[in-house]
């Protein structure tokens, strides 16, 4: 290799280090994401109510980031409720209901959903005001071409090529049919990813959640070239976007991903079921130990207060979880050092969920302990512990699983430590009292019980 073709390689290398590291989602990343409460039809006046309530309530305790999910680009009839959304072919293959998209073969907002997106605006104008509250911006996107483009043969920006030549179309999403994959040996693949990120910064997007990249299920596969596109094409756009990887991946693919991404999940899509967060700690303590600054698994959204206003799951309600339970999934994700990104509609938010989401010890686990990890899992009982930075302080989560109250406990020879601690209920912020060599508690079914050992 020549020097010259050598320096640049490794320059190349430093940006994208420093793209995907140290300066970009040092701590997981806190937020709002509109798919829980409003599916694919959440309104601009719905986004800014969670912005201003965001702004008011949530950003001096971390939160700063208001995600619009998926399908913001299709012309959901008002009041409409359709998850998956699809489009149809007409007798000429014209797709209806057509999706607002550019020249280039880009799409755009709904101006029905997103007035201020008329006159090709973007989502500028309303990251504009997300941006004047202090807070950042951020949107879904499904990977790939959308086929509506093929079909037109739209031209990519800055080349020669089409929609038609760089689109695999056997590359499909399975559940759903707006998109094809791009083949990324064809000349204009990248330059679309490309002109897509450098009109997405141009916007003032700060956050992009790509959809259809990993692996959920046996019918999916992680699409590691097109996961090093958008990377490239993030780095070439000059402005710091997190990139978050979904749905659910699978640890062989790992490297790739940590090294393409900030975020990726660790399941497929997470409701309020307690089937669904007891196995979520099988994730958990699969996936522990992985994070780190530049790159987290994400055990999935926040399912507190109301969900499902236009969809996606069964009907309108508040969360199905009790307050034990809602308490056992914020202390995991907590204790995991999940992202924690808001799932329900935030204006709605009852005094126990604002608690959950503004308890200051709580999120300070999330974004600065260390050495996180399963202590053990004897049946029901569960235990996580981890360390703060700097400190001799130890956090202790006690999780009971079964239907029983159950007591649960630790001995200190688990943690290498001994003697008298001071013992600081978290959730309750009272004295436990002085625990020596260990400690143990009656933790209600389904329940949990944090605490912070000090001496």
């Amino acid at each position: 290799m020549k020097v010259s073709h050598l320096i640049l390689f490794s320059f190349c290398c430093f940006i994208s280090k420093v793209s995907f590291g140290q300066e970009l989602a040092t701590t997981p990343p806190m937020g709002w994401n509109s798919y829980n409460s409003f599916g694919g039809a959440v309104h601009e006046d719905e986004v800014k109510a969670n912005a201003d309530y965001m702004a008011k309530n949530l950003k001096q305790y971390g939160w700063e980031y208001v995600i619009v999910d998926y399908c913001w680009y299709y012309p959901h009839p008002p009041g409409a409720k359709v998850s998956n959304a699809p489009q149809f072919r007409l007798e000429d293959g014209a797709y209806v209901p057509w999706c607002t998209m550019d020249e280039y073969g880009r799409l755009l907002p709904d101006v029905t959903k997103f007035p201020s997106a008329k006159d090709g605006n973007g989502f500028k104008p309303l990251a504009d005001y997300v941006h004047s509250l202090g807070l950042k911006f951020g949107i879904h996107i499904m990977r790939g071409i959308p086929r509506q483009a093929v079909w037109a043969n739209t031209k990519i920006l800055g080349t020669d090529a089409t929609a038609a030549t760089v689109a695999d179309q056997a590359s499909i999403c399975p559940w759903l049919n707006h998109m094809y994959g791009l083949d990324l040996t064809k000349k204009g693949a990248q330059e679309y990813y490309n002109s897509l990120i450098t009109l997405y910064a141009s916007w003032g997007v700060d956050y992009i959640k790509m959809d259809d990249m990993t692996a959920d299920d046996a019918n999916m596969v992680y699409h590691q070239a097109e996961a090093e596109a958008i990377h490239k094409a993030i780095v070439q756009s000059g402005r710091p976007i997190v990139l978050s990887l979904s749905p659910k991946n699978l640890k062989k693919d790992m490297p790739s991903i940590k090294a393409n991404s900030n975020l990726s999940r660790i399941s497929g899509d997470f409701w309020d079921s307690w089937k669904q967060l007891k196995q979520q700690f099988d994730h958990c303590a699969e996936w522990m130990g992985i994070g780190a600054p530049g790159y987290w698994p994400d055990a999935d959204m926040l399912q507190f207060g109301k969900v499902s206003k236009r969809g996606p799951v069964l009907q309108e309600r508040f969360s199905r979880f009790t307050e034990d339970e809602q308490r056992t999934h914020m202390t995991l994700w907590c204790m995991f050092r999940s992202p924690l990104m808001m799932g329900g509609n935030m204006p709605e938010n009852t005094p126990f969920v604002l608690q959950l989401l503004t308890n200051k010890d709580v999120l300070d686990i999330d974004q600065h302990s260390i050495n996180n990890r399963q202590l053990y899992r004897k049946d029901d009982a569960v235990v996580w512990v981890s360390q703060m930075p700097g400190t001799n302080n130890w956090n202790v989560a006690f999780f009971n699983l079964g239907d029983e109250p159950r007591e649960v406990s630790v001995n200190f020879s688990d943690l290498g430590i001994k003697g008298s601690w001071q013992v600081k209920d978290l959730w309750k912020q009272t004295t436990a009292g002085v625990a020596k060599n260990s400690f143990k508690q009656l933790v209600n079914p389904h329940g949990t019980a944090l605490f912070r050992f000090t001496r």
